[in-house]
């Protein structure tokens, strides 16, 4: 029954990743959508500008949805098709590889046309940049560097923590990154507050970035880029990038497409001048649907990696777990035994 399970949360994964491809994103009552109703709510009930209240508040915004996994994931133990269908619903919730996919490559056509009202009205699909006074080589800049980011946000990192941790690591991880993206940026009101959301997002991605990065590296001649290129400016500009994860996505992306990012990023009221990742001219239109093939491949070779994990590595991990539990209970017994 314990392989039936292991192979319900494989299936599932697989089937949440071929309805994402196929469908995308719901387009109404989109789980992750009331996820961060719910989230407002509870901030604006327990907000306060200090870390202890950020703290609560992530806690709790990731704490339900862990046991809510965790509870499935007791009620279908010994119901694999059960355990197979609500993993395959997680993941299709929690996924969102279609949707960036299709943001870059409308973004693509809008710079081909040169319509550029289009394409600023469109980046605010992908990124929190303000964009009114971006010209196409920033805003293909914009667009690159977060195809190659969410990449890892919004495929790469949830397969990771759905092959590790099942359907609990699903929805911890969406509701954490969410969490993020709501008030882990820097500004008078989340400074403090938004502190514990932001330091888990960056726990979590440090193993998704990394494998992120590698994957893009892999997967470069898919989109007619140098596997060598890539990796010389993964390795040498990674760790420029003022966050811990980002760089390792960014910095693969760039020597996969050759191009030059980062530079002057513009945002509502503030700005940020970062470290340039790569050595080739700024993007244009044409690298968006370059980007958009090296996403979808970095995605699909997740995919293959998730699906293996409970077959493979995730054995030895369950092993060496019991074996843990085993000893530890022995010794407790051997204490019990001893008075």
């Amino acid at each position: 029954m314990r392989q039936a399970t292991v192979m319900a949360n494989a299936a599932g994964l697989v089937a949440g990743y071929a309805l994402d491809s196929l469908l995308g994103d719901p387009r109404r009552w989109h789980p992750v959508a009331g996820f961060g109703r719910a989230a407002g709510a509870l901030e604006r009930r327990i907000y306060r500008p200090d870390r202890s209240a950020g703290a609560a508040f992530t806690a709790l915004a990731v704490g339900a949805p862990v046991l809510l996994g965790v509870a499935a994931t007791l009620a279908t133990r010994h119901r694999p098709l059960a355990r197979a269908a609500l993993v395959a619903g997680g993941t299709w919730a929690v996924l969102g590889g279609r949707t960036l996919r299709r943001e870059s490559t409308v973004m693509a056509r809008a710079l081909r046309d040169g319509d550029l009202p289009a394409a600023r009205r469109r980046l605010n699909h992908l990124c929190g940049r303000d964009p009114s006074t971006l010209d196409e080589p920033e805003l293909a800049r914009a667009t690159v560097e977060s195809v190659a980011e969410n990449t890892s946000d919004a495929v790469v990192a949830p397969l990771f923590w759905g092959a590790v941790a099942g359907l609990p690591g699903l929805l911890g991880y969406r509701a954490a990154n969410t969490l993020d993206a709501m008030v882990g940026h820097r500004s008078p009101r989340y400074a403090r507050f938004g502190t514990p959301a932001a330091r888990l997002d960056d726990v979590l991605n440090l193993a998704p970035a990394r494998l992120t990065g590698l994957l893009t590296i892999a997967v470069a001649p898919a989109a007619d880029g140098d596997r060598g290129t890539a990796w010389r400016i993964w390795r040498r500009d990674r760790n420029d990038h003022p966050s811990p994860n980002a760089g390792q996505c960014e910095a693969a992306m760039a020597g996969a497409l050759g191009v030059r990012l980062g530079g002057r990023n513009v945002y509502f009221g503030r700005s940020e001048t970062r470290p340039f990742l790569g050595d080739g001219p700024r993007p244009e239109a044409g690298h968006l649907t370059r980007a958009a093939r090296i996403s979808g491949a970095v995605g699909l070779a997740a995919l293959g990696l998730a699906a293996a994990y409970p077959l493979t590595a995730g054995r030895l991990v369950d092993a060496a777990g019991r074996s843990a539990l085993r000893g530890l209970r022995n010794g407790l017994a051997r204490q019990g035994s001893g008075q």
